[in-house]
């Protein structure tokens, strides 16, 4: 499953947070995969495309970045599940 992780970094976290991800580049655990990772240039605020079939494995993440970073963790789905979702719904 693919999950849109939206996060803002608090003025107070901002230099730790900053440090941190370029000492350790930020790597994803075993078993989740960073499809994309996108950051707002001159601002506090970003987003990580990611996949897994382990929800634990975002937790884990999640819980690495928890003390310096406030995150929104949305599920999504592409067009053509969507699409397929809807025909179940609105059928002709």
């Amino acid at each position: 499953m693919k999950f849109m992780v939206t996060w803002n970094i608090p003025t107070n976290t901002y230099k730790a947070a900053v440090e941190s991800f370029l000492r350790s580049g930020a790597p994803m655990p075993e078993g989740l995969t960073a499809l994309g990772r996108w950051h707002a240039p001159g601002s506090r605020h970003g987003w990580l495309l990611a996949e897994t079939d382990d929800l634990r494995t975002l937790a884990q993440h999640m819980a690495e970045w928890a003390s310096m970073l406030e995150f929104t963790i949305t599920p999504v789905i592409e067009d053509e599940e969507a699409a397929h979702a809807a025909t179940k719904v609105f059928k002709s």
